[in-house]
């Protein structure tokens, strides 16, 4: 009940009982008024003493929203002339007679791929500068009960789900904890604070312009160096300069894959615990401009995550290949009532450098000779990568178009498998990626918070590789002209040489 609303109620309550007392004892509806006035006043006056007493409001210290989104995707790919792996295998255990068996290309498709994902937000204020923030969140097919329908046997983030991409590519429907990290704020009355638990290290900037989302807070990561769900911990700071608003900087630890017990006799001692750092350095976060300086190094990195079930069976990690180290910068700005809407750009930039180890991939009891980005002779590689784009904002009828373009070079790798694209993601394709969209928000007023809105989206994506093997980091790339050219380039996931989606999406967030 509200402060005015209680006034006026022991307001009235006082005036009626001012009245003469030879008013008509038959006047029983005033007497009714009178009693119920009395009983929301004593209501009120509990609720204010137990306020008094400590008590809050629900609402007071939890905070609840989420989304909801049905997608629609029309995809095609085409498959290049290749040798495949297993082929050549099957044909030198069999003493090559003839000539090694080539695969031929076709058009692989799905008319119509129907999804449904749903997202559970809920933060809850517990003690004074500490917060707890979770995120649950549903992914599925329709008419599907696991992977089956999306992970098919093209690219290695997308040959089934595994514990970083749950809830990001279509799986088996279970409601899984995505997000549930701690937040200590304000240490010690500094600017500075402390977070732990599952991390909000997906769907980061600049990608959150396509995904029609708000611009991720100080938690967030560059889309193009990580989108990927870790467990892991940041410490922060952000000081308070006149010169550089909204500036911060962060140092970030996370656990990719935990290898557990071993002994003298383990058959996992080769394996150790998959484990990543960044440092994040922002000196400029303001609407006119934000500025992100990245680096990462990952350690240990392993063969393959542990799939329960894929396109190539049950899958667990069998030997870490080396180190990774990563390097980015991303800029993103708003151009505020540019003709008769905002404009928003950005831009991001990345380069990869591997250090291998000796290791190399054992598959089905034969050695591949594959190692971290190389086949055969041990080298470290570096690639490099962009990412561009704009959307344009028109005010008045809340449309909003935008066009997207990334490039990855012949060794570019990243860690991104939760990207949200059906085929791989996008940005971390070696070759080309052209993407446009068109997000058009009913024109309703929200009710549920101020950022709630229901929207449509529709979109089309265009990949042309150049290269095998992007998000991949088993082996050496293969230009796709040369796959046909020697059985020496044998894959052992099916290449394609393009690929297309035309999507649609009906979101409500809220």
């Amino acid at each position: 009940m509200s402060g005015k609303k209680a006034v006026l109620l022991v307001a009235i309550l006082l005036a009626v009982l001012a009245l003469p007392q030879g008013v008509p004892a038959a006047d029983e509806d005033l007497q009714k008024k009178v009693d119920a006035l009395s009983k929301e006043v004593q209501t009120l006056q509990r609720q204010v003493g137990q306020t008094a007493g400590g008590k809050k409001s629900i609402s007071s210290w939890l905070t609840i929203g989420g989304d909801y989104r049905f997608r629609v995707d029309s995809l095609s790919g085409k498959v290049p002339n290749y040798y495949g792996f297993a082929d050549i295998v099957a044909w030198q255990m069999g003493g090559m007679v003839g000539a090694p068996p080539l695969t031929q290309g076709e058009t692989v498709k799905n008319d119509l791929l129907y999804t449904n994902r749903f997202g559970l937000n809920l933060k809850a204020q517990a003690t004074r500068g500490v917060t707890l923030t979770t995120r649950l969140l549903m992914y599925k097919t329709f008419g599907n009960g696991d992977s089956t329908a999306t992970s098919g046997n093209f690219f290695a983030d997308r040959i089934g789900v595994f514990d970083g991409t749950q809830g990001h590519v279509p799986g088996d429907g279970k409601l899984t904890v995505d997000q549930v990290y701690a937040t200590w704020s304000n240490i010690l009355d500094q600017p500075v604070w402390f977070s732990v638990g599952r991390r909000p290290s997906t769907g980061g900037i600049p990608a959150h312009l396509r995904q029609n989302d708000e611009k991720p807070g100080n938690g967030g990561i560059p889309a193009l160096l990580v989108d990927y769900a870790f467990d892991g911990m940041t410490l922060g700071y952000a000081p308070d300069i006149e010169a550089l608003p909204g500036a911060f900087a962060k140092l970030c630890y996370g656990r990719g894959f935990e290898n557990g017990f071993t002994s003298p006799t383990s058959s996992n001692n080769n394996l150790k615990d998959t484990d990543l750092i960044g440092v994040s350095v922002v000196p400029y976060d303001t609407d006119r401009l934000y500025l992100d300086l990245q680096y990462n190094r990952g350690m240990h990195i392993f063969d393959f995550p542990v799939f329960a079930s894929s396109s190539l069976g049950p899958l667990s990690p069998r030997t870490d290949l080396g180190n990774i180290d990563w390097f980015g910068v991303t800029a993103l700005s708003t151009l505020k009532k540019t003709g008769p809407g905002n404009l928003n750009v950005f831009g991001s930039a990345a380069l990869s450098k591997t250090h291998p180890n000796q290791n190399t991939v054992v598959f089905g009891g034969i050695d591949t000779g594959a190692g971290l980005m190389h086949s055969g002779n041990k080298e470290s590689t570096t690639g490099n990568a962009i990412y561009v784009g704009a959307r344009y904002d028109i005010t008045s009828t809340r449309t909003k178009i935008g066009a997207e373009f990334n490039h990855g070079s012949k060794n570019w790798i990243t860690f991104v498998p939760a990207g949200d694209d059906i085929w791989t993601s996008k940005l971390g394709t070696r070759g080309n990626v052209y993407e446009l969209y068109v997000i058009q928000e009913i024109n309703v007023a929200p009710v549920a918070s101020y950022i709630a809105k229901t929207f449509f989206r529709v979109g089309f994506q265009y990949y042309d590789f150049q290269y095998t093997g992007s998000n991949n980091w088993v082996g050496a790339p293969v230009k796709i002209a040369d796959l046909s050219a020697s059985p020496l380039n044998a894959q052992m996931l099916t290449p394609l040489e393009s690929a297309r989606d035309i999507y649609g999406t009906f979101e409500v967030k809220f």
